[in-house]
């Protein structure tokens, strides 16, 4: 798109943006750097060009303006010689800390967590998508309300709805977005209604969900074990809607759904909001795991995955961690003159170390380039046949083995 909506009101063509962010004790270089890459990645996302990166060590946020005042001085002098449309901070900021830095900076500031309210607001495609984004915003928005809704009292009736005798604005601003709040939150009711009938109409089937950081693969492996097309990106939160199809691997039938990527500091509202579009993960079966082993913090990101499935009580569920991208993984550590028997080992060593780790339940593929997903289907198949024969023992009859099948009927 030529022109990305970043905020209200504001139409943006290519605006370009500096990157603020305090560096906690103990954040190492090579941390910061990949915080500041994934920003960076965001900002790119919501089509927002970066210039520069401001950092500070601080052992936490200044109460007032977020870093120190010498280093917002660096900041406004460096974005009034550049012409800065955007300063986008690493945080989710208080409204005093937005006010303070906007009256000092004469910028618009955005925090992390409205920058990816926007990416899903810009993303969203479904009914439920949209009311679960537009939900997290006003929850978002409520507290930093400044003569912000004026733009909702059409929605009210047009002119002379606006307060009543000495009512300030912002107390009128405030009861419209709280009642749209209530509408939105029972239309997702009804929508979660609607959802849950549906997914007792499945009947008896055992249900697997993708699971995983933003950006590792989740929709690409979905193409390749459903064999049907799902819209799949080398963006951010490409997809924000879940997807369920029904495979049958052999003999076996399931039920296989991709959900919303992951994030670190994934703002609240959207975890609340989003719940219901995660009730395929909270109801699944089993998880595929999926990580980009290629990526430098991929022990982080598998981190965040974990706790986010722990708030969701997913934590005791069966997983299987799904290594993607081997490909790039190699490309990042080998070149042409590492000796293949260094290789081997070095692959090998790497398997071992996350085959222990993981009690036997992962393996390492490349869904872009279909390596192992023959092994992978393989050992979905043998856990969702183990589920169905103990939970429906009177469906055995499904399944049969065709590699057995073949041996019988004087296969190879």
């Amino acid at each position: 798109m030529a022109e990305k909506k970043i905020h209200d009101n504001l139409n943006f063509k290519q605006e370009t943006a500096v990157l603020v962010a305090v560096v906690p004790t103990g954040q190492s270089d090579e941390q910061t750097t990949e915080y500041l890459d994934e920003l960076e990645f965001l900002s790119l996302t919501a089509g927002v060009q970066t210039l520069k990166r401001f950092t500070q060590k601080m052992s936490h946020p200044d109460n007032k303006s977020y870093v120190g005042k010498g280093k917002l001085e660096e900041v406004k002098t460096y974005v009034e010689a550049k012409g800065v449309d955007l300063i986008i901070i690493d945080d989710e900021i208080s409204p005093s800390q937005q006010r303070n830095i906007e009256a000092i900076l004469k910028k618009k500031v955005l925090d992390r967590s409205m920058l990816i309210l926007e990416i899903f607001s810009d993303r969203a495609q479904t009914v439920q998508a949209k009311t679960q984004v537009e939900l997290a915003r006003l929850q978002y928005m409520l507290p930093r309300l400044k003569g912000m809704w004026t733009h909702l009292e059409r929605q009210r009736g047009g002119t002379g709805t606006r307060g009543g005798s000495g009512e300030k604005e912002i107390e009128t601003d405030r009861r419209m977005a709280e009642k749209k709040i209530t509408s939105l939150k029972d239309k997702l009711k009804e929508i979660d209604k609607q959802n849950e009938v549906r997914r007792k109409n499945r009947g008896e089937m055992i249900r697997v969900a993708l699971v995983g950081y933003t950006n590792v693969g989740k929709s690409t492996l979905m193409n390749l074990l459903a064999k049907e097309q799902v819209f799949a990106e080398n963006k951010l939160f490409a997809t924000l809607d879940t997807t369920v199809r029904k495979v049958t691997f052999e003999t076996v039938p399931f039920l296989l759904s991709d959900t919303v990527g992951f994030i670190r500091k994934l703002p609240t509202h959207l975890i609340e909001s989003f719940k219901s579009t995660l009730d395929e993960a909270i109801e699944a079966d089993i998880l595929l795991h999926v990580v980009d082993i290629s990526h430098p913090a991929f022990n982080d990101q598998m981190n965040v995955v974990n706790t986010i499935l722990q708030e969701l009580n997913c934590g005791d569920k069966p997983v299987i961690v799904v290594f993607n991208k081997m490909d790039l993984y190699e490309q990042k550590n080998f070149d042409e003159f590492t000796p293949l028997e260094v290789k081997k080992n070095i692959l090998q060593d790497l398997r071992d170390s996350w085959m222990a780790r993981t009690h036997d339940n992962c393996i390492f593929i490349s869904a872009a380039h279909n390596r192992n997903t023959a092994e992978l289907r393989h050992l979905l198949f043998e856990k969702v046949k183990k589920l169905y024969l103990e939970r429906y023992p009177f469906k055995a009859g499904w399944f049969v083995d065709y590699r057995d099948q073949l041996t019988e009927e004087g296969g190879e």
